[in-house]
């Protein structure tokens, strides 16, 4: 994580946090480094992650934010965390572990580690852009699908498509395990394929347990400089990186509805909206009760998944 350029679009919107210094803003995360000199944060080769209630949609970050949408990204990554038997890079969560009051709740402070340029998605289902692949070609990143398959389409084992990493404004692209190999090296490549199967399968479990379907997940990983372990990174299984739907109404044969910004999607290309996606121009606004219900569909993909009373 370290060495990244400030996003300049973003930057104004992050805390100043007493110990660290501001480094990058993505389209939700913050990132601070310890600050040097007298009252720095006491901690080496370490990041500060906070979470913002920023929201994007269509390759735009709003002007609106979704109320606590942050929080609920930061504790539900760190109840991820303790499900999976993985190396990750969380180092504390609390403020007397050492993260800023100002931003409890929703910051981890986390080990810097050297990020791989690849994004590890795992589908146990077919739909988004694995659903478009398979329609022109009959594969999903390269990979032979079985005849047949539409929108919700459960796969007969769960598939690695990865993608390379874009930057803010652009599409990640598709791309193969052998376009992997070719990024990171034949046994990293096999090692990030083999975790991100590992985490789909174990927290695919979980959720169906609670009656959600984790349709896919997207994932990312660093070496850890100190251990030398292909390390779990960023935030994990959350609505913002995963596509959880509702077991009692999926459906294969159409768009499932899902536990994410949805409705924040649905509202901006509705006529209501009055907005061109193709125009080039910001998205307007979000109305309040698109951003009421955003929000609680968030929480209530917190509470389904862990069993705990979001406050």
């Amino acid at each position: 994580m370290a060495g990244m350029d400030v996003s300049k679009g973003f930057a104004a919107q992050a805390p100043e946090l007493p110990g660290w210094k501001h480094v990058y803003s993505g389209k939700v995360r913050d990132l601070y480094e310890p600050a040097e000199g007298p009252g720095g944060a006491p901690f080496e080769d370490a990041v500060l992650v906070v979470a913002s209630d920023r929201i994007s949609a269509y390759d735009h970050v709003l002007a609106s934010t979704i109320p606590d949408k942050g929080r609920i990204l930061t504790q539900l990554s760190l109840w991820w965390f303790e499900q999976l038997d993985v190396p990750n890079h969380v180092l504390a969560a609390g403020v007397a572990e050492g993260v800023p009051a100002e931003v409890e709740g929703r910051a981890m402070v986390c080990r810097q580690l050297e990020m791989y340029p690849v994004e590890c998605i795992a589908r146990g289902y077919l739909t988004g852009s694995g659903l478009a692949e398979y329609r022109e070609s009959g594969t999903v990143c390269g990979i032979p699908l079985q005849d047949g398959l539409v929108d919700g389409s459960r796969l007969r084992e769960p598939i690695f498509t990865p993608s390379a990493k874009a930057g803010i404004g652009e599409h990640d692209e598709n791309i193969t395990y052998e376009d992997v190999t070719g990024m990171v090296g034949d046994d990293a490549a096999a090692r990030l394929r083999d975790l991100t199967l590992e985490i789909y399968g174990r927290a695919e479990a979980i959720a169906r347990e609670r009656g959600i379907i984790l349709a896919d997940t997207k994932v990312e990983f660093g070496l850890d400089p100190i251990t030398g372990l292909i390390t779990l990174g960023d935030e994990v299984l959350t609505p913002d990186s995963s596509r959880f739907w509702d077991a009692a109404t999926w459906e294969p044969g159409a768009a499932q509805p899902s536990f994410d910004k949805q409705y924040v999607r649905d509202w901006l290309i509705s006529p209501a909206s009055g907005w061109d996606r193709s125009s080039g121009e910001e998205p307007p606004a979000l109305p309040a009760d698109v951003v009421e219900r955003t929000r609680a569909r968030y929480v209530e993909a917190y509470e389904r998944l862990t069993g705990r009373t979001f406050a």
